[in-house]
């Protein structure tokens, strides 16, 4: 604007000197005139106004020039904004990040993108590479400089990556970078502008669907993926089958697709099966079946396999999925497993009908030897030899007899699949057992602590629960330790619906290590006692589990045991 000014002003003063020396010249030749002065003075005027016209004209002429530039430079300005404002509506309407590198200042300028999509703040934003160059994850940093310079340097104009980019958060969102590069008219890189796109929703999608296509590549299970629809009755047309189809079925990939599953179909298919398949497939419904399938080699096989529908994103079918597994060997074991039941169960009838044949046979001559020896008893013997071997023969009868009615006892409780339960007062049960074992306690003198104030009432059998409590404190009192008072507490508790019933003694305990899956079991002794038969705490448990609870047993040698009780107790 000043060299315009002054370019005026020097054009003005060229012309007003040129005037005045024309004029200068001129009244040079009327100088002896008597009207000189009155020539002079018009020629001074003339002169005043010519020169102010020029001038006129001149400011004229800029003014017309200067509307005409200041009417391109509103015209651009304008266009500069409308530029920006659709500049900014599409980096909004891409969720596009637009940056602007002015390569030899250094000098790096971003839009809202930089707010909205990374959360960084005006004054959080640098103003040079570095800043943008830290900001990318340092496993991606120097491979996307490397290409990015080298890119520069070949000077060709579209550049592209991915890479990670630090969010004002610290975390990181996977992007796609555009650039586009400006040059000079000596082909020197002067400028950069360039656009970042959060993709970090498609990554995650890719390296789902990658996860996907390893589950089905890798799946021991034959995965099969049909069209949607069907025509006359027939499964849709196969589109994928992944490896393992190939090798349960013996077809490649390459002989199966674009035909329908029907192939596998053949005398022995279940045909009850094939009808519920195509209902639930005219339904497009999901749909699970069994049948008999064959191999290219027309070897059958039984297969399971469901057909679940795939929709798109507007509902539609789009495909279906068929998920398989050859149960061939799985259907021989139901079937071994089957005929195993059956011999069980026929065996088990016979065990039974020969325990209750064996009991009831042997309890008559059992009672006839038991009067013969009460009648023995009556007749004095002097025979020292003759008898001691009576008195082991009573001895050998009476234990016979006892194991008589505890295997009748166990075949009872077998046998009796329904039990009746009534509303048991634990403390009426205990006082029974006290009273049986009234001789026990007073002689072993236990401390005892009884506490059923949380569970008082019990849903069981009374004769069960009588038993099993009767088992635990006699084994209580039988294996005490004697190195110190005999404690046992019996305490009951409610969690939920479930009642606990916990029986706890401080005698010699049992090696559980050793032990432990015998337990419970029949005729398992555990201790050198006289009187120990080991059918207590089979007992026990078998009524524990007729009554529908469970039994739980923790010991330690020379400390003690623990038997905890669970009943269902709504």
């Amino acid at each position: 604007m000043k060299n315009k000014t002054n370019q005026i002003i020097l054009t003005y003063l060229l012309i007003a000197l040129f005037v005045a020396i024309f004029f200068h010249k001129i009244s040079l030749n009327y100088s002896k005139s008597p009207n000189y002065h009155v020539l002079n003075f018009s020629k001074d005027l003339f002169l005043v106004f010519l020169t102010a016209s020029i001038f006129k004209y001149i400011l004229y002429k800029n003014d017309k020039r200067n509307k005409t530039v200041f009417k391109k430079l509103g015209d651009t300005n304008k266009g500069i904004k409308e530029s920006n404002e659709k500049y900014d509506i599409v980096a909004k309407a891409t969720s596009d990040t637009i940056w602007d590198w002015k390569i030899q200042e250094d000098h790096l300028t971003w839009n809202k993108g930089i707010e909205n999509i990374f959360g960084y703040t005006e004054d959080q934003v640098g103003d040079s590479s570095t800043w943008w160059f830290d900001k990318i994850h340092p496993e991606d940093s120097i491979k996307m400089s490397i290409k990015l310079y080298s890119f520069i340097e070949q000077k060709t104009e579209k550049w592209q990556d991915q890479y990670r980019f630090k969010c004002a958060d610290n975390s990181y969102k996977h992007v796609l970078d555009r650039g586009f590069l400006l040059k000079d008219e000596n082909g020197k890189a002067v400028r950069m502008i360039g656009a970042i796109q959060d993709i970090t929703k498609q990554k995650e999608e890719e390296q789902r669907l990658k996860l996907l296509e390893t589950v089905i590549t890798q799946s021991k299970d034959t995965i099969i993926i049909t069209e949607a629809n069907s025509t006359n009755s027939q499964i849709p047309k196969i589109i994928y089958v992944n490896p393992a189809f190939s090798i349960m079925s013996g077809y490649k990939s390459d002989e199966i697709i674009g035909k329908t599953p029907n192939i596998f179909m053949g005398p022995n298919s279940d045909k009850h099966e094939y009808k519920k398949l195509i209902t639930a497939l005219n339904n497009k419904e999901e749909c699970l079946i069994e049948t008999i399938s064959y191999k290219k080699s027309r070897e059958e096989y039984w297969v399971r396999f469901s057909m679940i529908p795939v929709l798109n994103s507007e509902n539609e079918l789009s495909h279906w999925v068929s998920i398989q597994r050859d149960v061939t060997e799985e259907k021989k074991q139901e079937k071994e497993k089957e005929q195993l039941i059956r011999e069980l169960t026929l065996n088990n009838k016979d065990l039974k009908q020969f325990s209750y044949i064996t009991s009831h046979n042997l309890r008559a001559p059992l009672s006839n030897l038991t009067g013969l020896l009460n009648l023995i008893e009556d007749i004095p013997i002097e025979d020292p030899e003759l008898n001691e071997i009576i008195q082991g023969f009573n001895k050998s009868t009476h234990l016979l007899n006892e194991t008589i009615e505890d295997l009748t006892k166990v075949m009872i409780i077998k046998d009796n699949t329904s039990i009746l339960k009534e509303e048991v007062s634990l403390n009426e049960v205990f006082e029974n057992v006290f009273n049986q074992l009234t001789f026990q306690i007073d002689l072993q003198k236990p401390i005892l602590k009884i506490n059923f104030e949380k569970v008082s009432v019990l849903n069981i059998n009374k004769s069960y629960i009588e038993s099993i409590l009767l088992n635990l404190l006699t084994n209580a009192l039988k294996y005490r330790s004697e190195a110190r008072t005999l404690r046992i507490s019996i305490t009951a508790h409610q969690e939920d619906d479930s009642a606990f019933l916990i029986f706890k003694d401080n005698g010699i305990g049992i090696d559980l290590e050793r032990n432990k899956d015998k337990v419970f079991g029949l005729y398992q002794r555990f201790h050198n006692h006289p009187d120990s038969k080991g059918l207590g705490l089979y007992l026990v448990k078998s009524q524990v589990e007729a009554m529908g609870g469970t039994i739980n047993i923790k010991s330690e040698v020379n400390k003690g045991t623990e038997f905890t009780l669970i009943f269902k107790n709504k």
